[in-house]
């Protein structure tokens, strides 16, 4: 249903050719079409004196900031949901170029109370 034949890691490595970038791109919009679909039906699910998405949150990004290389610095996330309040929702952040990306999985483990000092190849909390 994402508009091509192609596997997502063979189209991930897409040795920068204008098909293989456009094949990779048709799979993650349609990944991210998924997404908003399943956070539609969690805010649309009641639950105790919320909804689904209130009392959940959702990680959503990739593993990869450029998969053709294996670039793991950079990486856009997207957290849905307030955990049961622990997260208030609808800010942005951009952190400096080169953050590890398990500054975000850091901060969320230890706000979810489960305290750690590193995740991967941390190196700090995230102001979430």
């Amino acid at each position: 249903e994402s508009g091509t034949d192609s596997s997502f890691h063979p189209a991930s490595h897409h040795g920068e050719t204008p098909k293989g970038i456009n094949d990779f791109a048709k799979i993650n919009r349609y990944h991210v079409s998924l997404l908003a679909y399943f956070l539609e039906k969690l805010q649309n699910t009641p639950d105790g004196d919320g909804n689904l998405l209130d009392h959940s949150l959702i990680i959503y990004g990739s593993a990869m900031a450029d998969s053709h290389v294996h670039g793991h610095l950079d990486v856009p996330m997207v957290l849905a949901g307030h955990a049961n309040g622990v997260f208030k929702g609808n800010v942005h952040i951009r952190e400096k170029e080169g953050t590890p990306q398990a500054n975000i999985l850091l901060t969320t483990v230890n706000k979810l109370g489960i305290e750690r000092e590193f995740v991967g190849d941390s190196t700090g909390m995230v102001d979430i």
